[in-house]
C-alpha cells in the first residue's frame, strides 16, 4: 500500500503519506495554545496520520487572520506548543507547523461571521482592527482595509519575524516547517501580479516578485537547520483576472526547490476576496490532484495534494498514479479522526497493529466478532425479528 508507505524528507520519516492539512480553529487569546488545541491535534496523531500540522500560526501579531489565531511571534508561546508536539510525536506521528503572515486579509471575524474585516462593533468588544500591511497599497477587496506599502526596511524586518518564528517552532518541537505562501496571504501576495504593483526590486518582473518569498525561505532555511523538512503552500492560479497560472507556479516551485524547499504543498486561489474578477476552479473530488502532478513532474520536487480527498481508494490510486507523494486531510478527519486507520482496513489490512496499543487491544477482538456476525447472517436488529 502506497498511501502507508513512509516518506523520507531530510532527516524525518513520515511513518505514511497521510497529512493533516493545517485548519484554522479560532480558538487562542493573544496567540496562545489552549486546551482544545492539544486536544484536536492530539486526536488526529491518535487517529494513525503521519503528520499534524498544526493551523496557520502568526510570524507577527497583525499576520494574524483573526483575532483568535495561534502565534509563534512570541517566546511565551512556545511552552504551549510544547505540549501539543509532545502529545503528537509520543502517538507516532511527526509534528508540523503552518508559519503565515496574512498581510491585506488580516484583521477579519471568524468564518461562522462570514470572515468579515472588523469593525467598531468589534472594537468595542476588545477586538479593534490593527493595521494591514502588503507589498502595495491595494485592498483585498470590497469593504477590506487599504494596507500600507512595506518599505524596503520593513520587509527586512519581516524576513527577521519568520526566521525568530521559526527559531521558537523547532524550540516548541515542531519537525516540519510549513510556509503559507497561498490564499491572498502576505508571501502569496508579493508572488502576484494582482496584488504586487512595486516598481522596485520586489516587484515587477516574475524573478522580483519572488525575491521576498525567497529570503524568507532563506530566512526559516536557517533558523531550523539542514534537518528539519521544509515545505511551501502555493496557490497554484491565483484564480483572478490578470493573475497567475499553473506554469508560473511551476516556476517558482522550482526556485522554491532550489532555495531549500522539500515540498509543494498544492492549493488554489484566495488572491483577492473581489468576487466579480473570481475565476476559481471548479471544485470536485481531489480538484487539485492536476495541478501537484504537473508541479512534481515539472519542477521535480515532491508534492502533497489536498481538497475533496475522501476514501482510501482515492487516496491510493493518487499516489500511484504519480499525482503527488502524499495527501492531505481537512474536513474529512474532522469528521472521522480515525480516517487514517479506516482507511488501511478498507485496502485490506484489518490487523489493526496501527493503533495505538490501548485502543487495538480492544479493536481486534471487536473485528473478529463482527466478521463471525456477518459471516452467520446476524445483524444488529436480528434479536428483533419475528
Amino acid at each position: 500500500m502506497t498511501l502507508f508507505s513512509p516518506l523520507h524528507l531530510r532527516e524525518v520519516t513520515l511513518p505514511n503519506r497521510i497529512g493533516i492539512s493545517p485548519m484554522c480553529m479560532y480558538a487562542s487569546q493573544d496567540g496562545q495554545v489552549s486546551d482544545f488545541h492539544v486536544a484536536h491535534l492530539g486526536r488526529f496523531a491518535l487517529g494513525g496520520a503521519g503528520l499534524v500540522i498544526a493551523e496557520a500560526t502568526a510570524v507577527h501579531p497583525h499576520g494574524r487572520i483573526s483575532p483568535f489565531d495561534t502565534g509563534l511571534w512570541s517566546d511565551e508561546q512556545v511552552p504551549g506548543w510544547r505540549r501539543v508536539t509532545a502529545l503528537v510525536a509520543a502517538s507516532g506521528s511527526v509534528p508540523g507547523v503552518q508559519l503565515g503572515h496574512a498581510g491585506r486579509r488580516a484583521a477579519v471575524r471568524e468564518p461562522w461571521r462570514a470572515g468579515a474585516p472588523l469593525d467598531e462593533t468589534d472594537a468595542a468588544a476588545g477586538f479593534a482592527p490593527w493595521p494591514l500591511v502588503a507589498p502595495s497599497a491595494l485592498p483585498a477587496g470590497p469593504g477590506h482595509a487599504m494596507p500600507a506599502e512595506l518599505t524596503a526596511r520593513q520587509i527586512a524586518h519581516s524576513v527577521q519575524d519568520w526566521h525568530d518564528a521559526a527559531v521558537r517552532a523547532v524550540s516548541a518541537g515542531f519537525r516540519f516547517i510549513e510556509l503559507h505562501g497561498a490564499h491572498g496571504y502576505l508571501l502569496h501576495s508579493f508572488l502576484s501580479p494582482v496584488s504586487n504593483r512595486r516598481t522596485d526590486r520586489y516587484g515587477g518582473s516574475a524573478e522580483n516578485r519572488l525575491r521576498y518569498p525567497l529570503e524568507v525561505v532563506a530566512a526559516v532555511r536557517d533558523a531550523i537547520g539542514d534537518g528539519i523538512p521544509l515545505s511551501f503552500r502555493v496557490s497554484a492560479v491565483d484564480g483572478a483576472e490578470g493573475g497567475s497560472g499553473i506554469e508560473e507556479t511551476v516556476h517558482i516551485a522550482r526556485r522554491l526547490a532550489a532555495a531549500g524547499v522539500d515540498l509543494i504543498d498544492t492549493s488554489s486561489g484566495g488572491i483577492t476576496t473581489d468576487r466579480s474578477t473570481d475565476t476559481r476552479i471548479r471544485r470536485g473530488f481531489a480538484f487539485h490532484a492536476d495541478f501537484s502532478r504537473r508541479i512534481r513532474d515539472e519542477a521535480g520536487v515532491p508534492t502533497a495534494t489536498v481538497g475533496l480527498v475522501v476514501d482510501a481508494e482515492q487516496a491510493e490510486r493518487l499516489l500511484d498514479h504519480g499525482d503527488a507523494d502524499m495527501v492531505l486531510l481537512g474536513r474529512q478527519v474532522l469528521d472521522d479522526p480515525n480516517w487514517p486507520h479506516h482507511a488501511r482496513i478498507a485496502l485490506g489490512d484489518d490487523s489493526h497493529d496501527s493503533w495505538d496499543v490501548r485502543y487495538g487491544s480492544a479493536l481486534g477482538p471487536r473485528a473478529r466478532t463482527l466478521a463471525r456476525l456477518t459471516a452467520s447472517g446476524e445483524t444488529p436488529l436480528t434479536r428483533f425479528s419475528p
